[in-house]
């Protein structure tokens, strides 16, 4: 008696091998499954999918807030209490979180393309939901922290809609052939409906999303107005420490029309550079005068806070990553700064025959100079010897002492109002200066400065605007700009527009019909079942045996008798993968 089992044709497949061992941890084939997948393994795809999307939307906005990492850190100090750069641990876990999901995703799409079943592995699985609630609590920490920070999303989109639209389109156009395998391959079902309508809508909504764009540079190139002014914001302060003498001369020398500086007034009436409340992250008071450190600035004399160090922070902490590229001159040239004063910062601007914007820190009531503090400005500006029409001040208060003198508003103002108050100018946060209000303005007669802009985009899409001036902390990367990064006539990118959606609808047809041809192939052959595995696996099984290695998995012989008689034959017909015993003119 003889037993005996089919033969089996296998063709190497170390690509799905990879693509399941690394997923779902299925090295083996015979772990592998071309089944549906579960629904718990359909959700655990949804989360994963979910997860991508929300890392994607997480990435972009870290890409676009580099504008903004100094007053993130800023914002973080003034909650905390102490300088750290955040912007670090966040990069990096966004980085590392992002390319895992990112990976995990592609190769479930792979398991999909393949006709593979969905198995995520349990480690996976923990990993995808530790990334995920990570993401969740940064996005709520910087709701909380940095609120006003999402406005850069719809700013950035000004700028960068055109081509993430292009990229959008590229990817959803991909995924057709995922879609028309899902609803072609298959019987239909009121999910397949589901998915295609789904798809169709997404697709739709992509070709006509252009409709909503508002880019200002999608302009005539002779409308283009002339290249914004760059203010050195606190000097330039990622070369050198904030509102110091050498940050100023730094944003001189790397073009700065004009200088931005904040301005505090001494207990004994001398007005002093200084952004915070308090001396304790730009000096050394920790260490000089340690009981005091969370004094207020404006109650020390001129004396005490000249005494103080405003350069070895720099150094320490290297607030904008820049310290590393310093030469070591410059280095001990910071080290040795001290605490600048209104007049030092307004006689240069005097000599470099530049002006100033002065944002003033009103001293609290308690302060005895709290009630002149705007003559010591002006005793300020006499003894520096510059021109007040080269001198601009914000905020626009106590307009009946200082008439004569420009004076700007920080604040969103209607047209009425601005002329109403007698001011000519406005200094505004980008996220509060759209191209509709800017152009408002410009008609106007109203200059418009746009502050921080610290991005060649955000430059660019700001110059595009006809904003006349920018406040920038980085002039030395600004003045590298010397055209709009893009720009192009309404006709080309309607042209561009037209044309991506036409290829992407043709390609989109196409694979459908592709993917169609088969089923309509083998339907006209009387097929009704179409069985994509059952066609490869005739395809493998008539190759030539140098490219398919055959095995045998089971072959067991069992004889009554020791050893086949003389009259018994054991054939292998590969054509069919069985295995055929003759004995005595009988098959089995």
């Amino acid at each position: 008696m003889v037993k005996h089992q089919p033969l089996q044709v296998y063709e190497k497949q170390v690509f799905v091998s990879f693509v399941t061992g690394i997923y779902g941890c299925r090295w083996k084939r015979y772990q592998r499954s071309q089944d549906e997948s579960s629904r718990w393994e359909c959700t655990w795809f949804i989360i994963l999918s979910s997860s991508f999307l929300l890392l994607l939307f997480w990435a972009y906005f870290w890409l676009v807030a580099r504008n903004d990492f100094n007053d993130f850190n800023w914002s973080v100090y003034n909650r905390l209490g102490e300088w750290r750069d955040e912007t670090i641990p966040v990069l990096a876990s966004t980085t590392v979180g992002f390319s895992y999901i990112t990976f995990l995703l592609i190769l479930a799409l792979f398991h999909i393309s393949l006709g593979q079943q969905l198995n995520l592995y349990w480690i996976h699985k923990i990993g995808v939901l530790a990334t995920l609630l990570t993401t969740i609590s940064g996005v709520i920490s910087v709701d909380d922290l940095w609120g006003d920070e999402w406005d850069i999303l719809i700013v950035s989109l000004q700028s960068t809609a055109p081509f993430l639209h292009i990229g959008a389109l590229a990817t959803v156009t991909a995924f057709s052939w995922l879609v028309a395998g899902y609803v072609v391959r298959r019987e239909r079902s009121n999910v397949q409906v589901m998915v295609l309508l789904i798809y169709i809508l997404i697709l739709l909504a992509l070709y006509l999303a252009p409709l909503t764009f508002t880019c200002p540079c999608i302009m005539d190139r002779h409308s283009l107005k002339p290249r914004p002014d760059i203010i050195g914001r606190r000097g330039a302060p990622m070369l050198a420490p904030e509102n110091t003498m050498l940050s100023f001369n730094r944003a001189l020398q790397h073009g700065a029309s004009s200088l931005e500086a904040d301005v505090t007034i001494s207990v004994d009436g001398v007005p002093f550079l200084l952004r915070d409340r308090t001396l304790r992250r730009t000096t050394d008071v920790s260490k000089v005068f340690p009981s005091r450190k969370h004094e207020d600035a404006s109650f020390f004399n001129w004396t005490e806070i000249r005494s103080l160090n405003a350069g070895q922070w720099f150094l320490k902490t290297d607030p904008y990553w820049t310290v590393g590229a310093l030469l070591a001159k410059d280095r001990n040239r910071i080290g040795n700064q001290s605490v600048c004063s209104l007049v030092e910062m307004l006689r240069l601007a005097a000599r470099a025959n530049s002006s100033a914007l002065l944002n003033i820190h009103p001293p609290p009531p308690e302060h005895p100079r709290h009630r002149s503090w705007f003559m010591d400005i002006l005793w300020a500006m006499q003894k520096a010897g510059i021109s007040q029409k080269r001198v601009t001040w914000t905020p626009d208060t106590d307009r009946g002492r200082v008439r004569g003198l420009q004076q700007t508003a920080n604040e969103k103002l209607s047209v009425e109002e601005i002329r109403h108050r007698g001011i000519t100018s406005l200094t505004l946060h980008y996220n509060k200066a759209s191209n509709k209000d800017i152009q408002e303005y410009l008609a106007n007669n109203v200059s418009v400065t746009v502050f921080p802009v610290n991005a060649p985009w955000l430059y660019s899409s700001l110059w595009c605007s006809g904003v006349p001036s920018v406040s920038s902390d980085a002039p030395q990367v600004l003045r590298k700009v010397p055209y709009p990064i893009w720009l192009m006539s309404q006709n080309a990118y309607n042209f561009i527009w037209m044309t991506s959606d036409l290829v992407s609808l043709a390609i989109v047809i196409g694979i459908f019909c592709f993917q169609n041809y088969h089923v309509i192939r083998w339907r006209m052959s009387g097929m009704q079942n179409y069985n994509p595995e059952q066609i490869m696996l005739s395809a493998v099984t008539r190759r030539c045996s140098r490219d398919v290695n055959i095995m045998k998995e089971k072959l067991i012989f069992s004889e009554l008798n020791n050893g086949l008689s003389s009259t018994e034959e054991l054939s292998l017909y590969p054509e069919n993968g069985y295995v055929r015993y003759s004995h005595g003119g009988l098959n089995h």
